[in-house]
């Protein structure tokens, strides 16, 4: 019950989540920084408050492994090296080909929707060729913290494995230990805020007042961040990090999807290719047709057991 809860709660989170935030990104490109931060503090706030009960709760988990999983966010080097440093169990190489199938799937219809936006853009060959070196920049970000999520994931099994289970003060350890960084982004993130102040009002009925729409769209985001993250938290108390890394992964292909849908982008023959992958690694990562193999072996044996 605890994985299928957290299963939802990333779906539905990240993928509502995904909307709030091209939402911002269409009104303000640059507005990274702001919405990352208030997300961290967000969530830091409420663990504060209700998971360590104000500071009174000493935690389960030494603080000092925290500080060493907030670390693996920034550190490139210790991905080289997740395998010889854990005792990770082995999984079948059926297993690895299923998540290479659905990482090729989002590969083809994130390749396919940068090709239709360098087709729309305007401008001058150079400014095609800028747009498309900062896209591969992004689409090398994005990579990244791919990875990072994956061995982190694995750090956070191997102390489960030690200390139990505690989701939720991980989670509120993760977001608070990096908040003095955002020190540095102060100046950055203060402009962002006169930004976001000085955008279109809209009334909200529900407080019976305006709000600026670039705090409102703020306000959505972090929520659904939220519900997002404490589902990718508990899942990875329920479930192995390979597991994890599949569910993430599809995540964000069905927000891909989801943005394609909601926002009326085209959708071609090639990203029709890339879902068919996708498909196809996440039933074979599931065993699905092992599955049904076993169960038609099953009812064979129990026909001819029959006619004896």
């Amino acid at each position: 019950m605890g994985t299928a809860f957290a299963i939802v709660l990333v779906f539905v989170g990240c993928c509502s989540n995904v909307v709030s935030l091209e939402l911002l990104v269409r009104e303000f490109p640059g507005c990274g920084n702001i919405v990352t931060f208030a997300q961290f503090l967000f969530i830091a706030l409420e663990g504060f408050i209700f998971e360590t009960k104000f500071g009174r709760k000493k935690p389960a988990i030494p603080v000092s492994n925290y500080v060493i999983m907030v670390t693996m966010f920034f550190t490139v080097s210790v991905i080289n090296n997740y395998a010889l440093n854990f005792n990770i169990a082995m999984y079948s190489a059926s297993k690895y080909l299923s998540i290479a199938l659905v990482s090729a799937g989002i590969f083809i219809c994130t390749i396919m929707s940068a090709k239709q936006v360098n087709v729309s853009s305007e401008g001058s060959e150079d400014q095609g060729f800028y747009a498309f070196i900062r896209w591969l920049i992004g689409i090398a970000m994005l990579t990244f913290a791919l990875l990072m999520s994956a061995r982190m994931g694995i750090f956070q099994e191997t102390l489960y494995k030690q200390y139990g289970k505690h989701s939720k003060e991980a989670l509120f350890y993760n977001h608070c230990l990096p908040l003095p960084g955002f020190l540095l982004l102060a100046s950055d993130i203060y402009n962002h805020c006169i930004h976001f102040s000085q955008s279109t009002p809209v009334f909200v009925p529900v407080v019976g007042f305006s709000a600026p729409i670039l705090w409102i769209y703020l306000l959505i985001n972090v929520i659904t961040q939220y519900v997002c993250i404490r589902g990718v938290f508990i899942l990875t108390t329920e479930c192995a990090s390979l597991t994890v890394t599949l569910v993430v992964t599809l995540r964000k292909f069905l927000s891909l999807i989801f943005s394609i849908i909601y926002f009326q982008n085209p959708f071609t023959a090639w990203h029709w290719v890339g879902t068919a992958v996708v498909f196809l690694g996440t039933l074979l990562y599931t065993e699905v047709w092992s599955s049904v193999q076993a169960a038609l072996r099953g009812a064979d044996a129990k026909q001819q057991k029959k006619a004896e």
